[in-house]
């Protein structure tokens, strides 16, 4: 047996809404770097200040990014395909990750990071009553994007404070 022979799952749903530990674990640890350059933000140095929230933003952008491939990937198990619904959140979420790590840093990226994270929560929480997505997404979901919501805001801000105190 070598290590990719491991499994995570069984790859069978259970009925039940507990939220299995490895996604438990991989749904945090991808937030830590955003609550992370947050911290940073409110507590470094001012000049550390810029390329934390800089950091936090292209993380947050990503970590949309990834989410949108697994609402995606999510869709491949439906019998009978992708629903229109699917495809539109799945291309929503993954436009504005994209965007944000094109735009220039400041508050549009934030903003419209902040607008996707929402627009995950919600959808992973419908889906998942839909049963378009594991159960267990009604529960993490909400809980799970308070943290880049609340290191969002963090930045936003922190960039228009410092935007003021530069005038």
């Amino acid at each position: 047996m070598s290590i990719g022979d491991l499994k995570l799952t069984d790859g069978t749903e259970q009925v039940q809404t507990r939220i299995p530990f490895a996604s438990l674990v991989l749904a945090y640890a991808a937030m830590v770097p955003m609550v992370a350059s947050a911290g940073a933000v409110l507590l470094a140095p001012r000049r550390w200040r810029g390329p934390a929230s800089g950091l936090g933003s292209l993380w947050a952008g990503a970590v949309l990014c990834f989410l949108a491939g697994v609402r995606r990937g999510l869709s491949f198990r439906q019998p009978g395909g992708s629903t229109v619904s699917e495809i539109g959140t799945m291309a929503s979420l993954f436009s504005i990750g994209a965007g944000s790590l094109l735009l220039p840093r400041g508050r549009p990226p934030v903003l419209a990071l902040l607008g996707g994270f929402v627009l995950l929560g919600i959808g992973d929480t419908r889906a998942a009553r839909r049963e378009e997505a594991p159960r267990y997404f009604a529960r993490l979901r909400p809980v799970q994007v308070l943290l880049p919501l609340a290191s969002l805001s963090v930045l936003l801000w922190a960039g228009a404070r410092t935007s003021l105190e530069s005038r």
